[in-house]
């Protein structure tokens, strides 16, 4: 692309010709008082503000704290009831300033109860399952609400707390609350200090498919084994210690389902007593692998450090032969993990096991095991991509923040399309049987898993480690996950439609049904484009148009750092953006994230200019020139057509001296005022006038104006007469003054042909019909279609209907007679 110059001639800009009519330009439209809207105004004055515990810079202040809980689970898995019963002992760490008479405690099984806040808050119709489709058409509920429906009246749900004590076995008081419980301790938990609760609890695990929930159990009915097998991923499934944050004291909001969970830090020691054929993955490293793997598995996993591909630990047909075969014996798998916010588990006879080592270097973990579980039904789809792309996943996201911590890396295949925990992912997709016994897998479920993979095993750096509190800002880790996911989806095939460009948010932006995204989830009206999609198009849009990758990384990479293993907020991770890129944000986080604003730059009208000379024998010629190139009257082309003759043509001698001189005829007079305004000039003025005139460049004035109201940098791309094309960008502090109408001048040498905005679809403008000036067609498809009738319960043909022979189940075709 030719690059020229561009030459803003401010010295000149009063010769101008456009100068004396500027009551034309978008400029000068005035806005009404009362109606300024300054959309560049600081958002501090939104913000917290900042403290000891968190800076201005967005950095942990120095007296920041967070409290700490460390868990011993002892748990067993009753297969047949389909039943989890537990004891654990949790160890508190009070490392706030305050003095705490009770602590909260997390219930999340209790959602699935009946008598739930969520259950009963619940509307008919806000729910996808169901629609209330009007006055005179029927409401509609699927099969799968009622199954679901179904399920929990079948079944007794939720936690039973059978004891609540402390260290000594002395009993505490407990109260519980919806999904929350508050255990009253029997003297004050002073600063700095410790205590101990003992919990025994116990609670029927879901069926994942009936209820749709974050995990729960799947049954594979046709399994060889008698009675079938079944996949159990357990997650929210222990008394968690709710999180106490200096921001919010206990964050002991009720789980409804959209908001997730924010933890504390702490290390966990965790016995899992399952069935002997059973395969368990779960956070952490496994302590005893002598205990329940066998020598050739636990040589298999010890190469699979070093090998280039993944290392099948358990087999396949390992796997074939536990799904067939079943024991009544058991074992305990005890796995320890440190300084993790949650604990997750799956546990099957169906799985298979592969392993690869990431060779990540340096001092933090040089050496992550990636896994991946999974059984028959994941296929060739899992064997070659599920562990490669936690690797791939890994190698990306570091480069973004920091070195991975943890020693373990994996994905499970389960019920659960999509769900993440410390070290362990649960992912969804899978292969599909054919008649022919072989099992294929189509291009969505291929790039299903990937990106399914990318995204969860993402979720383990936010907000696993940069610990961010879901249950209030849903968008802090998914759409900043959802950012780096579509980073390293990218970077794994770029021919995917990743879905977090720019361009696919601009239909939820201009929709009714759009809220801020700093809404609370639970209130949310469309989770999945306001937390994943516009905070990720957002960034993607702040990366590559507003700071440029450099100091987008440098900060980015900044936040992460200073919050990793720590809490952060809204304001934190603004204001660490803000202050390691050093440039002024706050216009882009209260349009993008505070606002329903959406991007729609128009350009309305473009004025092409040229410089007076002030010589009267050069402008008043233009001018003559300007008023030839005008239309001619109708009127008068009739005339002339028609060869009608003028009355001056007809009567020659009927004339004076205007017939031969005409208005833009020029005089001495004016040729000595030229002569006396260059005469004035200083000489530095001469100069800068004479090169002006003497360039005759072409000067461009812009009208725009911000139809969404989200104001943003305008991307101008200028193609000129000669076809070639140039790129000018205009920063968003040109809206300052007037956030809905601005008036741009360019001065370029070469003659412009045509102007677009944000012609690469940069910026989420939701309409570009209006992006260019002339004017382009809009291409876009009509397809024909044959009109059907709906037959309704009076036009039916029951005549007809009722010659119809009833049909068996034995019958091949069974489809019903028109």
């Amino acid at each position: 692309m030719q690059r020229t110059s561009f030459w803003l001639a401010c010295a000149a800009i009063a010769a101008v010709s456009f100068g004396a009519n500027q009551s034309v330009s978008a400029s000068a439209i005035k806005q009404t008082k009362g109606e300024f809207e300054d959309k560049f105004r600081q958002l501090d004055e939104v913000l917290p503000t900042a403290n000891v515990y968190r800076s201005a810079a967005g950095e942990p202040g120095e007296k920041y704290w967070q409290q700490r809980a460390d868990y011993e689970i002892d748990v067993r898995l009753n297969e047949e009831l389909r039943r989890l019963d537990a004891s654990e002992e949790i160890t508190y760490h009070n490392n706030s300033p305050y003095t705490l008479k009770y602590i909260w405690i997390q219930l999340d099984q209790n959602i699935f109860r009946n008598d739930s806040r969520a259950e009963r808050s619940a509307t008919f119709g806000s729910h996808p399952e169901t629609d209330l489709a009007g006055i005179d058409k029927p409401a509609r509920v699927s099969l799968g609400e009622l199954r679901r429906q179904q399920f929990m009246a079948d079944n007794e749900l939720g936690f039973a707390i059978d004891k609540v004590g402390n260290g000594d076995g002395e009993a505490l008081s407990f109260t519980v609350v919806g999904t929350n419980m508050r255990v009253d301790l029997p003297e004050p938990l002073a600063p700095g200090a410790q205590t101990t609760l003992a919990i025994d609890f116990g609670f029927n695990i879901v069926e994942e498919d009936a209820v749709g929930a974050r995990s729960g159990y799947e049954h594979f009915a046709d399994d060889a084994r008698e009675g079938g097998n079944d996949i159990f991923l357990i997650a929210q499934w222990y008394p968690r210690v709710a999180a106490f944050t200096d921001y919010e004291a206990w964050t002991n909001k009720e789980f409804l389902g959209r908001g997730e969970f924010t933890q504390e830090f702490g290390d966990f020691e965790v016995s899992i007593d399952a069935p002997a054929d059973h395969i368990v993955s779960a956070t952490g490293v496994l302590q005893n692998p002598e205990e329940v793997l066998t020598d050739k598995q636990q040589r298999r996993l010890k190469e699979a450090e070093t090998a280039e591909r993944p290392v099948f630990v358990v087999t396949a047909e390992e796997a074939l032969e536990n799904e067939e075969a079943g024991t009544d014996e058991r074992k305990v798998w005890r796995f320890a993990a440190e300084n993790v916010r949650d604990f997750a588990w799956a546990s099957s006879r169906k799985f298979m096991w592969d392993a690869k080592g990431y060779q990540q270097g340096g001092d933090v973990q040089p050496l992550v095991m990636a896994m991946s579980f999974f059984p028959k039904e994941g296929g060739d789809l899992w064997k070659k991509y599920s562990t490669e792309a936690v690797i791939h996943t890994m190698d990306i996201y570091s480069r973004f923040s920091f070195d991975y911590p943890y020693p373990t890396a994996q994905s499970v295949n389960g019920p659960v399309g999509g769900m993440e925990y410390p070290m362990i992912t649960f992912n969804g997709p899978r292969t599909e049987l054919q008649d022919d016994g072989t099992r294929t897998y189509s291009l969505a479920e291929k790039r299903f898993l990937i990106g399914v993979v990318i995204h969860e095993v993402g979720h383990i750096y936010f907000p696993m480690i940069v610990n961010s509190d879901e249950r209030q800002w849903t968008w802090m880790d998914e759409g900043l996950n959802s950012f780096l996911d579509g980073v390293a989806g990218r970077e794994w095939d770029p021919s995917v439609p990743w879905g977090v460009e720019p361009r696919s948010i601009v239909d939820y932006m201009k929709s009714s049904v759009q809220v801020p995204i700093m809404t609370q989830s639970d209130s949310v009206l469309r989770l999945g484009p306001n937390a994943y999609t516009k905070p990720a198009a957002a960034l993607n849009i702040l990366r590559e148009v507003i700071l440029g990758r450099d100091l987008f990384d440098f900060a980015f990479r900044e936040y992460a750092q200073r919050w990793m293993f720590k809490r952060p907020t809204p304001a934190d991770f603004f204001r660490t953006m803000e202050e390691a890129s050093g440039v002024d944000l706050d216009w882009f986080w209260r349009g993008w994230f505070y606002s329903t604003d959406h991007v729609d730059i128009s350009i309305d009208r473009v004025f092409k200019l040229q410089l007076d000379t002030q010589d009267p024998d050069i402008d008043w010629q233009r001018r003559r020139q300007e008023q030839a190139d005008k239309p001619v009257s109708f009127f008068v082309q009739r005339n002339e057509a028609a060869g009608s003759k003028t009355w001056v043509e007809l009567n020659s001698d009927v004339t004076d001296f205007y017939d031969q001189n005409d208005r833009f005829t020029v005089t001495n007079k004016q040729r000595n005022a030229y002569q006396k305004f260059l005469d004035k000039l200083e000489p530095w003025e001469r100069r800068v006038f004479d090169r002006a005139i003497a360039e005759d460049q072409n000067y461009y004035v812009l009208d725009f104006s911000n139809v969404g109201g989200l104001v943003m940098p305008i991307l101008l791309q200028m193609t000129y007469a000669d076809g070639s094309t140039e790129d000018y960008r205009i920063p968003a502090e040109v809206w300052r003054r007037d956030a809905k109408n601005v008036s741009k001048l360019i001065v370029t040498d070469k003659e412009v042909a045509s102007f677009a905005v944000d012609p690469n679809w940069e910026t989420a403008d939701v309409d570009i019909a209006n992006n260019y000036y002339p004017r382009q067609i809009i291409q876009s498809r009509i397809e024909a279609y044959k009109s059907k009738r709906d037959k309704d319960h009076i036009s039916r043909d029951l005549m007809q209907e009722a010659k119809t022979k009833l049909k068996d189940e034995s019958d091949e075709n069974n489809d019903d007679e028109n």
